[in-house]
């Protein structure tokens, strides 16, 4: 699933791309540290200050990675990207591939450890450590200590970032890419017209909500005389990580992790086994009951949520938070920008108090330097300068004067920077680099009414489990079981929904899932999670 949420925000990726490190522009921005490093194996006096370029001497780089998601789009001729490897002073020769199927193209090259480039953007997080254990990468300690200098300050603002990238020896092996982890997240929104109509203001609870269902079921809140109203529409995958909240269940949408979560104490549980599971399911079967989730909830897609608001035919859904303002709310030909309409909303209070949503985990993906690189030093200095302010200022803004510029000491988007055509081709918010989101320039892309919600929804957003790397042990009990049992949990989680297996053998799916052995995964993370919290404290 974690391809799919790449890809869902492209129409955002203006506004979505580089975070707090994005809040000015310019060469020397990040100052000259005391003791900075110079370049070695020559008599060159050039210091690298974390600003371009990286080196005096040049030199080139070979990088394998991810295309842009737009398939128009071409990130090594894209001006951005052209900039970003100008300004280090070096020359790149990109090895880039479409997204859709980059790890099935990637993993057999890192498995066979051949014809390595000297970057390379890992298929997927490497928690097993099978390619640090396989020698594909490496560890970047010392790189770090010499020439980390705008990495040191990302560690520096998020030290769960490191925690979570330091292997159990104490090693670094890979730059991380990084998403905005409490803003502009998952949640509910719901047609404002809709709830007029039924004369309702906006839900806060769960209960709330169900009945704003029933009315939007039954009123006819799109009034045109017909009974055509589908209350709610929602991609099946995104149920538990919407409503799971309201019951204490903290899912959430990375990988594998979204089974798992820490309560208050520290303990780990299995999300899908909790008693609160139950209570979850045994909703989300009212639901079903009642026809406020629609019958074909189990092969709803994407297309057709969007489709049916389009139509005016359904209310609500749960979605990226981008969806309010920038694609359904549009949607309608008299909609005024300055007029909530399609709106989040504020998580739904829970039977027994649960009230928040799930933010992200801070890490997207990872780019390791390869055994193959014939100079690393000159490998590691690149994706530090890419991760730094001066790159990231392109990443979020585009070009000075085509994209944006600075009115007051605020940088504000030109036309052509509202422009999502023009800007996806330019290169904003390249997935071929270390690029990070950003809640600045999302604030100014949004609709007004859009980044203020976000600023009411921000507090209620909890952290997701975090990445944590496993050992040899913990990763051979997850890879011979949790496949089997992903498969029966989510077999279940329809079958308990629909009806077609009684919640009354609840207890009896408990029973399967330990005889499956989830005691020993939940005994594996509980240890990742612990050594987590020691990383970060240390």
């Amino acid at each position: 699933m974690a391809g799919k949420w790449k890809s869902i925000g492209m129409a955002l990726s203006a506004a979505l791309v580089v975070g707090s490190l994005a809040g000015c522009s310019g060469g020397a921005g990040n100052g000259e540290p005391s003791a900075a490093p110079t370049e070695t194996g020559s008599a060159s006096t050039y210091t690298y200050t974390g600003a371009g370029p990286v080196t005096d001497k040049g030199g080139e780089l070979s990088i394998l990675a991810n295309n842009a998601w737009t398939t128009n789009v071409d990130l090594a001729s894209a001006d951005i990207v052209k900039e970003i490897v100008k300004n280090a002073g070096v020359t790149v020769n990109w090895q880039l591939l479409p997204p859709t199927n980059y790890a099935d193209a990637v993993s057999p090259r890192l498995a066979s450890g051949m014809d390595l480039p000297d970057i390379v953007y890992a298929p997927d997080k490497d928690q097993m450590m099978k390619y640090i254990k396989g020698g594909i990468f490496q560890p970047i300690d010392e790189l770090y200590e010499k020439y980390g200098i705008n990495l040191k300050k990302i560690y520096e603002e998020y030290p769960e970032l490191k925690a979570s990238l330091t292997t159990p020896d104490g090693h670094m092996y890979y730059v991380p890419q990084r998403v905005l982890t409490k803003n502009y997240m998952p949640q509910f929104m719901v047609n404002m017209r809709w709830l007029d109509a039924v004369g309702l203001k906006e839900p806060t609870t769960l209960d709330e909500y169900t009945e704003m269902l029933r009315k939007f079921k039954t009123e006819d809140p799109n009034q045109n005389g017909k009974a055509d109203e589908i209350p709610l529409s929602i991609d099946p995958k995104l149920l538990s990580v919407a409503f799971g909240p309201s019951f204490g269940l903290a899912f959430n949408l990375d990988g594998a992790g979204n089974q798992f979560y820490a309560d208050d104490s520290g303990t780990v549980h299995f999300a899908y086994n909790e008693q609160a599971y139950k209570e979850y399911l045994t909703y989300m079967n009212g639901l079903y009951k009642e026809g406020l989730l629609p019958t074909d909830f189990a092969s709803t897609t994407a297309d057709q949520i969007t489709s049916r608001f389009s139509q005016n035919v359904t209310g609500t859904t749960f979605n990226f938070s981008w969806y309010t303002s920038m694609v359904f709310s549009p949607l309608f030909a008299d909609y005024d920008v300055n007029v909530p309409l399609i709106q989040g909303l504020l998580p739904l209070k829970g039977p027994h108090g649960d009230q928040f949503y799930v933010g992200r985990q801070a890490l997207s993906g990872i780019f390791g330097i390869t055994k193959n690189a014939k100079d690393p030093e000159l490998a590691f200095k690149f994706l530090d300068y890419a991760s730094g302010e001066e790159a990231q200022t392109y990443y979020t803004w585009g070009i000075k004067g085509v994209t944006y510029e600075e009115q007051d000491g605020k940088k504000v988007f030109t036309e052509q920077g509202k422009n999502n055509d023009f800007i996806q081709k330019l290169g904003i918010g390249p997935v071929n680099l270390p690029n990070t989101q950003s809640t600045a320039s999302a604030d100014v892309m949004v609709a007004p009414w859009h980044a203020e919600r976000d600023k009411e929804i921000e507090p209620f957003i909890k952290a997701p489990f975090p990445f944590v790397y496993g050992l040899p042990e913990e990763a051979e009990v997850e890879n011979q079981v949790m496949p089997d049992i992903s498969t029966y949990v989510e077999e279940m989680h329809l079958k308990f929904i629909m009806g077609k297996e009684s919640l009354d053998n609840f207890d009896k799916y408990v029973a399967t899932l330990k005889k499956m052995n989830i005691d020993q995964v939940i005994k594996g993370r509980q240890a990742q999670y612990d050594r987590y919290l020691a990383a970060s404290k240390g």
